[in-house]
């Protein structure tokens, strides 16, 4: 668990963390550079979880190895799956990551939602979605490792 207590909005204990797989942890069928490394760092503190509808049928040969949990769901109707997802997590213990139109729901379940721009960009349904946007997905990551970055941008 990750506490982080922010003036003006509260305190936050963080138990899960959801990611979403293409544009957000993986860019062109392949884990971004530095991902790994923080996510075991992180797993030492959080539940991972990432989220997929696996369009490249290559989730799990991607995240072998990692401390995480893939949550693969199905193509059609992916912004309600992730959102259900988080409720069942418990949205006030559950930050989600993501950068999608297909993410807009569960950023907006979550305690905390964080946009990531990345180079595949991010949809302007997304942005308005979260509470902080961030150029990348190690950018994102590093909010958990040094939460007082996430709180400087939090508090009210």
């Amino acid at each position: 668990m990750i506490d982080i207590a922010v003036p003006g909005r509260g305190h936050y204990s963080i138990e899960n963390l959801v990611l979403d797989l293409n544009g957000t942890i993986a860019l062109d069928g392949k884990i971004i550079g530095g991902v790994k490394e923080r996510l075991i760092t992180l797993s030492k503190d959080l539940t991972i979880i990432v989220v997929t509808a696996d369009t490249n049928k290559n989730a799990n040969k991607l995240l072998k190895g990692l401390p995480v949990t893939v949550c693969t769901i199905e193509e059609s109707r992916e912004s309600e799956q992730k959102a259900r997802l988080v409720r069942e997590k418990g949205e006030e213990v559950t930050v989600c990551v993501g950068n999608g139109s297909n993410d807009v729901s569960m950023l907006r379940e979550s305690v905390i939602g964080i946009c990531i721009v990345g180079q595949e960009g991010a949809s302007s349904e997304a942005m308005m979605a979260a509470d902080l946007v961030v150029p990348s997905i190690n950018d994102a990551l590093e909010l958990f490792l040094k939460p007082h970055r996430m709180k400087a941008s939090l508090r009210r």
